[in-house]
């Protein structure tokens, strides 16, 4: 038997248990961090541990253990920890709060080969476990290249730290990517259930993290007003668009070879892509959600013909706004003759009743106009328009969009009239702010996902089937694009290469500009 909760969880006097809007505060336990002094661990993990103790919930048995190959003693990854808090924490930072994180803050030193070094660890946590309270319930932080994986949760078992027990719990954290296709996904899926039992292995996708990702669901089943139209009845296309203004300087050694595909569409949109469209969930359960997705996902399959139904790109020389930039070939590291794609846009269909006939597309790429990423459902035309054509000649199609980043909100689309005195019918916007609307400053999503772990609150990680799906539906592409030559070029500062937009064109429709 494996426990997956939390006990012994350090209770709020303040606290009202009728108050549902007052996060759970986590149980005596201990995060462990594998590459602790990479930069996901001093930009996004430390500062949300931190920030967690900011907002209370974290207990006073909390510890941190960071393991690396660094010569440090605790006061020095104290340190290192401290530094990239005041750097990078969203909440102010307060000594009573630093002090008492501080108490519980660990290093081991060590190699991922190095049984000496999982030995002490494993020292190192028993001793967390009489001296801090832990209780023996430890989670287990990947933040490690995909190909040291194995080496690690091997380590983990043979350490024994990996054995969850009636009285304690024992969790593994796995950053993406999660294997570079289906048979490589199905054999990291293996290893891990090897080590750890699936409901204590916990898959982040930092982007099911995010408010407004969440606010999906809201949006959809809190209000009568949209879901009647979330159907094919009424939209007729999905555009799912993750675009960075960004290049890929000094980043050839994770992102050559992988490209715009797998880092992105394989994970962050086919999992935007599951919550948009699957049905309403019994509860919002991790079981209930997970079967939902999975379902969706199952239906979701690649349009052909793939020559015209896909396109990648890499980015050329150009400008973004008003720096002159080289292209990806001219990038320190990547080879001149590079075929990894920093663009990369799919059309998939879902053989459901719900979303039979409507194209879903997905775009991601580096290098773009601006940065940002959106849900837009744009609807069919009135089936019939009372006015003369001239009337009506700037009236596009209604769009419901959800931004995700920057700027969270919700923008709906819709006709509306020119003042005057003529009748002339123009597209205007209503727009939703999260910034305005709300005076409550939004976690961090790594915040949200952590405490989840802490609490062993599995709704927002992906399980093995979803993995095994997502790379089940792009595999064909990835293999298509392999064996067709090198991708298209397109200028920086722009909106990917003529064949984007030539895939949608074929069938009637553009991009939005977001």
């Amino acid at each position: 038997m494996h426990a997956t909760r939390s006990s012994g969880k350090s209770a709020n006097p303040l606290r009202d248990p009728r108050d549902k809007r007052v996060p759970e505060i986590a149980g005596p336990c201990s995060l462990v961090i594998f590459g602790v002094t990479g930069d996901l661990a001093r930009k996004k993990l430390l500062p949300a541990i931190y920030d967690l103790a900011n907002r209370g919930l974290l207990p006073p048995e909390f510890a941190l253990l960071g393991f690396a190959r660094r010569d440090y003693a605790h006061e020095d990854f104290a340190a290192v920890v401290k530094d990239a808090v005041v750097a990078h924490a969203r909440t102010p930072f307060r000594d009573e709060v630093w002090d008492r994180l501080a108490e519980g803050i660990r290093f081991v030193k060590g190699t991922f080969d190095d049984d000496d070094a999982f030995d002490r660890l494993a020292a190192e946590l028993k001793q967390l476990d009489t001296e801090r309270g832990t209780g023996g319930n430890h989670a287990f932080y990947l933040a490690i290249p995909p190909d040291t994986f194995p080496v690690v949760l091997r380590q983990l078992e043979r350490s024994g730290l990996s054995q969850s027990g009636d009285d304690r719990w024992r969790r593994v954290v796995i950053e993406k990517p999660f294997g570079h296709d289906l048979d490589s996904a199905e054999k990291l899926n293996a290893l891990v259930n090897r080590v750890f039992p699936e409901e204590t292995v916990f898959r982040i996708d930092h982007y099911l993290g995010k408010e407004t990702v969440q606010n999906i669901l809201a949006l959809r089943f809190a209000n009568q007003l949209f879901e009647p139209l979330w159907n094919a009845h009424y939209v007729d296309h999905v555009q799912i668009t993750m675009a960075e203004d960004i290049g890929l300087g000094g980043r050839a050694g994770y992102y050559d070879g992988i490209g715009a595909a797998r880092d992105v569409i394989q994970n962050h949109l086919l999992q935007l892509l599951a919550i948009t469209a699957m049905e309403e969930p019994v509860s919002f359960s991790a079981t209930e959600l997970h079967a939902e997705k999975i379902k969706v996902l199952s239906a979701t399959r690649l349009a052909e013909p793939l020559a015209e139904t896909t396109a990648r790109g890499q980015y050329a020389a150009g400008w973004q706004g008003s720096e002159k930039v080289v292209g990806l070939l001219d990038e320190q590291g990547f080879s001149p003759e590079s075929r990894t794609e920093t663009f990369a846009a799919i059309t998939l269909e879902i053989a459901s009743r719900r979303w039979a006939g409507v194209p879903f597309y997905l775009r991601t790429g580096k290098r773009l106009g601006r940065r940002v990423t959106e849900i837009a459902l744009v609807f069919k035309r009135a089936p019939h328009l009372p006015f003369d054509a001239t009337m009506t000649a700037e009236l596009g199609q209604n769009a419901l969009v959800i931004r995700v980043q920057p700027d969270e909100g919700v923008t709906v689309r819709f006709g509306s009239k020119v003042p005057g005195p003529g009748m002339e019918v123009r597209d205007v916007n209503m727009d939703f702010s999260y910034g305005e609307a709300f005076t409550e400053n939004s976690p961090e999503a790594y915040e949200r996902l952590i405490l989840d772990v802490l609490l062993g609150v599995p709704s927002l990680f992906p399980v093995n089937a979803e993995v095994e799906l997502s790379w089940k539906i792009l595999d064909p592409a990835l293999d298509y694009w392999a064996a067709h030559g090198a991708p298209d070029p397109y200028e920086s500062g722009g909106w990917g290469p003529a064949s984007a937009d030539a895939m949608v064109r074929r069938t009637g429709r553009e991009w939005r500009r977001p």
